[in-house]
């Protein structure tokens, strides 16, 4: 007897494939038959006039903290994600040690959005290796969820607090030899970053961002030791097409993996600058090495705040003030000797073109406020202040913010939503040096929506704007992906494979309004929206979300390099 038959639905199988009517047997987690399949089984779904597909892949979240307190991996598990990875971008929280624990905790606040309050009260914080913190989550999780081994955290526990520095030899030893560890328990491969964006608690650059390029290569290079794994970069903003290129395929190379590196963010008129970003992708396919961007589904919306002042503390001048208590920084920010500089600072022109509109006060949308005496201000943009107000527009964003404490969202207008955009974003999802994601799930909670990228891409990339056919748009977040990762029987409807499945209306299917939801621990707010049109999702064989509600279920695995991934070589590999 089968454990589910998943009946009259429409079957997308994740190849690209045309759809085609049948149904799927499950049984011991596994797909059983597809196709005339009558057998009795002890549930039955009705899936008539309903999509199935295979359960989406979420290749970038920062869901490493957020296990602890929210085993069901939310909101993505709602969304249709069955697989993740997580530890992106040199934020992994393991190999930890009592001296580095407080460290990577103000880190991740800082860098990643996380309310601090949350991290120390919901996190145990009370293993070492990376084993023995994959071991903690082990039959815990709905969803299944990897974790790369980050750069960042390794480098903190060889050097201390001398990490704004390069390392020494013996030092660059110590490293590889804990990222070695650390993935022969079961880490995922090697993620960095050298981003301006990306600074800790201090406000100081993350200690990533100090290693040379060759430190990269050569932790790079352990890879090509342990099977399965991969490599995930954010490199820096600002150098050449080519330095970028060589640096990138240069750790390729050395660790005989594919690369992926975020973000290519797409936007009318942003052709030449997408084909200069994408043309590693060509740099590294005449050497033989693999690098693919990621890219978001939907225009990117990106709401700030002084409290955490991410993005603008790679402003000149900026980051030393966004540093201090708070109490000393809104006496900054009220100074305005101290404004003028950081007017100067948020108008730089060595600014990346990406970072320019979070400088951009005149167009900024006061979002959400939190002081009475602010309330009048929600909603409206900044330029239409400056008239009625009388000030200009960087005394009006200050003053707004200092009233607020400093908690005040201000949305800048960084566009993309026109038919150009949309157009252009097309091209770039079909585009085989790209992979749709850079969903930063579980990062920067108050900044940014990516979360839903598999809803959005379903209902704007393909129902709305026609950019994809329906196959085409679940093959991008499904197969593709899957086969880039390495997972193993994962990412299509086969016969044989891991049951990870999704039922949904594909007329309806999509993500509710953006809202502010107060469930992190301490009372701690995140955004957050609802996924709609989700009937079912299974994953390993088990129902773990029906009509938009959890099923109790934890079905989910933490996944281990080479158990759960197999290599993909590169093509200078083979």
């Amino acid at each position: 007897m089968l454990d589910y038959l998943i009946k009259g639905g429409t079957l997308v199988d994740g190849t690209g494939a045309k759809r085609r009517p049948g149904n799927i047997g499950i049984k011991d987690g596994r797909i059983t038959a597809i196709g005339n399949v009558d057998e009795p089984a002890k549930e039955t779904i009705d899936a008539k006039g309903k999509i199935v597909s295979p359960g989406f892949v979420d290749v970038h979240t920062h869901y490493d903290a957020q296990v602890f307190w929210d085993p069901n991996i939310s909101p993505s598990s709602y969304h249709g994600v069955t697989s993740c990875f997580a530890g992106n971008c040199g934020f992994s929280v393991a190999p930890l040690s009592p001296e580095t624990g407080d460290y990577l905790m103000r880190m991740l606040a800082k860098v990643e959005g996380m309310p601090l309050e949350a991290l120390a009260s919901g996190v145990p914080w009370d293993w070492d290796s990376f084993g023995s913190y994959l071991d903690k989550l082990d039959g815990k999780t709905a969803i299944n969820i990897g974790f790369l081994v980050g750069h960042s955290a390794i480098r903190r526990m060889v050097m201390g607090e001398d990490t704004d520095k390069p390392a020494s030899a013996e030092q660059l030893a110590q490293m590889k030899d804990l990222l070695k560890k650390s993935m022969a328990e079961g880490g995922m491969g090697f993620s960095s970053s050298q981003a301006a964006t990306h600074n800790d608690g201090d406000g100081m650059p993350v200690p990533s961002r100090a290693a040379t390029p060759e430190e990269l290569i050569e932790l790079a290079g352990c890879l090509r030791e342990y099977p399965g794994t991969l490599l995930e970069f954010i490199p820096p903003i600002g150098t050449s097409g080519e330095e970028r290129a060589k640096l990138m395929t240069d750790m390729s190379l050395a660790a005989q993996r594919s690369l992926n590196w975020n973000v290519l963010i797409v936007s009318k008129g942003g052709q030449k600058m997408i084909d200069a970003q994408l043309m590693a992708s060509d740099y590294a396919e005449e050497r033989g090495a693999v690098i693919k961007a990621l890219t978001f589904a939907q225009p990117v919306s990106l709401r700030v705040n002084l409290l955490s002042g991410f993005a603008m503390d790679s402003f000149p001048g900026w980051s030393k003030v966004l540093a201090l208590p708070l109490e000393e920084r809104k006496k900054a920010f009220s100074d305005p000797e101290i404004r003028k500089t950081l007017v100067a600072g948020a108008s730089h022109e060595k600014i990346p073109a990406p970072l320019r509109a979070t400088g951009n006060f005149e167009r900024m949308l006061v979002e959400q406020t939190f002081s009475e005496s602010n309330k009048l201000y929600e909603g409206r943009m900044i330029s239409d202040l400056t008239k009625e107000l009388g000030k200009s527009a960087s005394d009006i964003f200050f003053d707004i913010a200092v009233a607020d404490d400093l908690r005040t969202t201000f949305l800048p207008s960084l566009g993309g939503h026109d038919d150009e955009s949309w157009a252009l974003r097309g091209k770039v999802f079909k585009d085989p040096r790209t992979l749709v994601g850079a969903s930063d799930a579980g990062a920067h909670l108050d900044m940014i929506d990516t979360f839903a990228f598999s809803t959005t891409l379903l209902s704007e990339g393909v129902r709305q704007h026609k950019l994809l056919t329906l196959e085409e748009g679940i093959y991008e977040i499904t197969e593709k992906p899957a086969r880039f990762l390495g997972l193993k029987q994962r990412g299509r409807l086969e016969e044989g494979w891991f049951a990870d499945i999704v039922v949904f209306d594909e007329n309806t299917v999509g993500k509710g309004p953006i809202h502010t939801r107060n469930d992190l621990p301490q009372g701690a707010g995140r955004l957050y929206c609802e996924a709609l049109g989700i009937q079912n999702v299974f994953v390993n064989g088990q129902e773990i979300v029906n009509n938009n509600e959890l099923t109790g279920t934890k079905a989910g695995i933490v996944m281990r390099s080479g158990r759960d991934t197999e290599t993909v070589l590169i093509p200078a590999a083979k």
